[in-house]
C-alpha cells in the first residue's frame, strides 16, 4: 500500500509537469503543407562510380545544400556543409554527395569496416519512399571509407537493419572533406510506374559529423523525430522511370561441417555433414515480395551474449538469424518487449532462451504485400523432428490496415502444429493465437498503442488472454508514457514469448530534457531529469508482486556523445513462492531495499573508448555490489579489440546468508583488409555455470552479397571434459535477375 501511495503521488506530479511542459514552446513544427521539391536530371554521359563526381552530368545537376540542424540543438547555424546532386540513367539512380570537413582525413571517424555499422561513425544517409507511403522508407547509408549500411523503417519506429539490397557506393577522402557516389539500381527498388509521365518520390537526407556529434537533415525535421519520419520528406521529381523489373534474387549455398563432442565420461564422437540449400526472393509486383528458403542454414549468425538473470522474469534474447530478421517489422506491430504473440526464435531452435540448440528447418515461405492503405503478410516454416521433439509446422497470417495520416489497426493469427511420432512417443500438439493490435497518432507528439491476444491449446479450458495499452507523449523538452500489460496464467503463445504469466504490469516513464544554450555549458548536449515507476501484481487475484522506482536526478549526455548518470532504485518485493536467484534460495516474505547506480560512458567514436556501470546497496536480505566495465581500442578501421567484464558480488544473501561472486567475461577481436574481407573472434566465459564459448569467423564477400565463410564454434565447461566443437565452411552466391 505504501508503494502504491507513493506511485499515485508521483503520477500526480508527472501530470503537473506534463501540463507545464505542454504550455512551453516545443519547436515541434508540423510537416509543411507543400513539400520542398528537388530534381534529378538524366545522365548525358556514362557514370563511372568511383567516388570522384567528375562526369559532365554531375556538373549540370542542381545542388541541394539547404540542410537543417537536428543535433545537438535544433535549428540555427551548423559547422559541416553538405552538397547533394541527383542523376539517373536507364538502370540506376545516382546520388553525388560532398561532405565538407576542413580537417580532411584527420577528421574522419569510422569504427570499422562492418556492413550495417554502429551509430558512432561519420555517415551520410539517403531515405527513399518510392511509393509515397509517407510511413515507410528504405535507407542507404555510407561512411567516408565506403562502408555500406541499409535498412527498412516502418512508421519511424521499427527498423529492419538486416534488409540488404544490391547497390554500391564509392568514396574519396580529400583535405577538404569526402565525396560519396551512390548507385542504386532501379531493380533494387519497388515502385509503381504510371505511364510515361514524370513521377514524384518522397525522400530525406541526413549527415552525421561524429567528431562534433552534429546531425543535419534535409528537409527540416523536428529534433524529436529522426530522418526516417517520411511525412516531412521532400518531393523528388524529374525521373523518367524504366518499367519495374522482374527482380528475382536467388542465393544458393553449400556447407561442410565437421563436429566433435566429448561427454562427461570423456567419450568423444565425431560427425561430418555436407549440406546444400538456399534462398530466393521474387518481387511479384512493386508492392509484393515472395521469399523462399530451403534447408535453411544460420552458420554465420552471431552467438548469444551470456547474462546472469537477477529477476523473476524470463530473459528475451534477440533474434540474430538473417531470414527471420528481414521484414520482421511487418509482424512487430503486434509485438511488445515482454509480450510477443509471434517471436521467430520459437522456430528452428529448441527454445527461445540462451544458447538454445538449433533444430533443422526443411523449408520456409514468406509473402509480404504492402501498399499505402494496407499490409498483408504470411509465413510458413516446416521444422524437422529431433530425438527430443517431433517435426512441427509454423504458420503466421498478418493483416494491417492504415487509416488517417498515421494510424493503423491489425490482426494476426499464429498456428503451430507439433506432429505425432508414435515410435518416439510424440503426440500431436496444436497451439494458436489470435491478436488484434493498433496504433493511433492524434498528433505528432501523442501516440496510443494497443493489443489484445488470445491463445488456445486446442481445448476450451486452455484459453489464455493478454492485453497491452500504451499512451506516449513526447516533444523536444518532455517525454511521458504509461503502459499496462495483462498476461493471464493460461496465455501460452507457443510461437511467441512472454516475460511472465499471471501478471499485470504497470509502467510510467517521464523525464524533462534540457539543452543549455549558455556557452559555458557547451560541453553538455542534453541533461535529463526523470524517473520510471514499475508495478507488478497477480492477474488472478490482483495481489502485489513487486514494485520499483528508477529515479535519475543526473543524466547528462556530453557533447561528444559520452554519458554521465546517477540513479537510485528503491525496490519492494513480495516473495510468496519457491524462488532462487543464481541458485540461492530466498525466504518467502516481503523485502524492501535500495540500489544506487553510477554510470560513465566516454566518446564511443574515438580510437579508445570505455564505459563503466556500478551498482551497490541492499539486495533482498543482503547486500550487492556489481560492476560492468567495457573498453574498445580501434587504432584504425582495419582492427579493433573490445573487452567486457561484469562482476556481481553478494553478501549475507538468501535463506542461508551466503556470500556469492559471479564473473562474466567476453572479448572480441575484429580485423579487416577492406569491407569485403573480415575476420572476427569472440570468447565469453560465465563463472556461474562455468560455461566458456568461442566463436571465430572469417568472411570474404567475393561478389555483392556473395560470401565465403569459415566458422569455428566451441562450448566447454570448466573442470569437466565436456566440450562441443564444430568447423564450418560455407559458400553462398547471390544472383539478381
Amino acid at each position: 500500500m505504501k508503494a502504491l501511495f507513493t506511485t499515485s503521488k508521483i503520477i500526480l506530479a508527472v501530470t503537473l509537469l506534463f501540463n507545464i511542459a505542454k504550455a512551453q514552446d516545443t519547436l515541434n513544427f508540423s510537416p509543411p503543407l507543400k513539400a520542398p521539391i528537388v530534381y534529378a536530371i538524366e545522365a548525358k554521359d556514362n557514370i563511372v562510380v568511383d567516388g570522384r563526381l567528375n562526369e559532365e552530368s554531375w556538373k549540370a545537376a542542381p545542388v541541394i545544400s539547404d540542410f537543417f540542424k537536428l543535433q545537438p540543438r535544433q535549428g540555427g547555424a551548423y559547422l559541416y556543409k553538405t552538397f547533394v546532386k541527383i542523376v539517373y540513367d536507364k538502370k540506376n539512380l545516382y546520388f553525388g554527395v560532398f561532405c565538407k570537413d576542413t580537417a580532411g582525413k584527420k577528421g574522419v571517424r569510422v569504427q570499422d569496416y562492418r556492413r550495417d555499422f554502429t551509430p558512432d561513425n561519420d555517415v551520410f544517409m539517403i531515405q527513399l519512399d518510392p511509393q509515397n507511403l509517407k510511413r515507410f522508407c528504405v535507407s542507404f547509408q555510407a561512411t567516408p571509407l565506403g562502408t555500406q549500411g541499409d535498412m527498412q523503417v516502418f512508421d519511424d519506429q521499427l527498423q529492419d537493419v538486416n534488409w540488404d539490397a544490391l547497390w554500391k557506393v564509392k568514396t574519396t577522402v580529400t583535405d577538404s572533406g569526402y565525396y560519396a557516389e551512390f548507385a542504386i539500381p532501379f531493380k533494387s527498388l519497388r515502385y509503381v510506374k504510371h505511364g510515361n509521365d514524370s513521377v514524384s518520390w518522397n525522400l530525406t537526407f541526413s549527415r552525421v559529423a561524429r567528431r562534433d556529434n552534429e546531425q543535419t537533415v534535409f528537409p527540416a525535421i523536428p529534433q524529436t523525430y529522426s530522418p526516417y519520419r517520411m511525412s516531412y520528406g521532400a518531393e523528388l521529381k524529374g525521373l523518367q522511370l524504366p518499367p519495374p523489373s522482374t527482380n528475382i534474387r536467388v542465393q544458393p549455398y553449400s556447407l561442410y561441417q565437421y563436429s566433435q563432442s566429448t561427454n562427461s565420461n570423456n567419450v568423444t564422437t565425431n560427425s561430418s555433414t555436407l549440406k546444400f540449400g538456399g534462398e530466393a526472393k521474387w518481387a511479384v509486383n512493386p508492392h509484393a515480395v515472395l521469399d523462399l528458403t530451403l534447408n535453411t542454414d544460420f552458420a554465420q549468425a552471431e552467438v548469444d551474449q551470456a547474462v546472469n538473470n537477477l529477476t523473476r522474469f524470463n530473459v528475451l534474447f534477440p533474434e540474430k538469424r538473417q531470414f527471420f530478421l528481414e521484414d520482421q517489422g511487418v509482424f512487430a506491430g503486434a509485438s511488445i518487449e515482454g509480450l510477443k504473440p509471434f517471436f521467430s526464435r520459437s522456430i528452428g531452435l529448441s527454445n527461445t532462451q540462451f544458447n538454445a540448440k538449433p533444430v533443422p528447418i526443411d523449408a520456409g515461405l514468406r509473402f509480404t504485400d504492402r501498399t499505402k492503405d494496407r499490409t498483408f503478410a504470411s509465413l510458413y516454416v516446416h521444422q524437422e523432428g529431433t530425438a527430443e521433439q517431433g517435426a512441427a509446422d509454423f504458420g503466421v497470417l498478418r493483416y494491417l490496415k492504415n487509416y488517417g495520416k498515421e494510424n493503423n489497426i491489425g490482426v494476426m493469427f499464429t498456428d503451430r502444429v507439433d506432429e505425432a511420432n508414435p515410435r518416439k512417443g510424440f503426440n500431436t500438439k496444436n497451439n494458436s493465437t489470435l491478436t488484434v493490435d493498433g496504433l493511433v497518432r492524434p498528433s505528432n507528439t501523442l501516440s496510443i498503442q494497443y493489443l489484445t491476444s488470445v491463445s488456445n491449446n486446442n481445448s476450451p479450458d486452455s484459453l489464455g488472454f493478454a492485453n497491452y495499452f500504451k499512451i506516449k507523449y513526447f516533444d523536444n523538452k518532455f517525454f511521458f508514457y504509461y503502459q499496462n500489460e495483462f498476461i493471464s496464467q493460461k496465455y501460452n503463445p507457443a510461437m511467441g514469448f512472454v516475460f511472465q504469466n499471471n501478471v499485470i504490469y504497470h509502467q510510467t516513464v517521464e523525464f524533462i530534457s534540457l539543452r543549455p544554450k549558455n556557452k559555458k555549458w557547451s560541453w553538455i548536449r542534453e541533461a535529463e531529469i526523470g524517473f520510471d515507476v514499475n508495478y507488478y501484481q497477480n492477474a488472478s487475484d490482483f495481489k502485489f508482486q513487486q514494485a520499483d522506482l528508477y529515479i535519475y536526478p543526473i543524466y547528462i549526455v556530453l557533447n561528444n556523445g559520452g554519458v554521465v548518470q546517477y540513479a537510485i532504485r528503491p525496490n519492494w518485493q513480495n516473495i510468496n513462492f519457491d524462488f532462487s536467484l543464481l541458485g540461492v534460495k530466498l525466504a518467502q516474505r516481503n523485502y524492501s531495499y535500495t540500489v544506487h547506480e553510477l554510470t560513465y560512458q566516454s566518446d564511443q567514436s574515438k580510437k579508445f573508448s570505455f564505459l563503466g556501470d556500478f551498482n551497490f546497496g541492499q539486495y533482498y536480505n543482503g547486500t550487492m555490489q556489481s560492476a560492468a566495465l567495457g573498453m574498445r581500442y580501434a587504432p584504425s578501421p582495419m582492427i579493433a579489440v573490445s573487452a567486457n567484464y561484469t562482476l556481481q558480488k553478494f553478501e549475507d544473501f538468501g535463506l542461508d546468508k551466503v556470500n556469492l561472486r559471479t564473473n562474466l567475461y567476453n572479448a572480441q577481436l575484429r580485423a579487416a583488409l577492406n569491407p569485403q574481407v573480415q575476420v572476427s573472434a569472440y570468447y565469453q566465459y560465465n563463472s556461474f555455470g562455468k560455461l566458456g564459448q568461442w566463436n571465430a569467423r572469417a568472411s570474404w564477400e567475393f561478389a555483392p552479397l556473395s560470401f565465403i565463410y569459415l566458422v569455428y564454434n566451441e562450448n566447454n565447461f570448466k573442470d569437466t571434459p565436456v566440450k562441443n566443437q564444430s568447423m564450418i565452411a560455407k559458400v553462398s552466391f547471390l544472383k539478381q535477375f
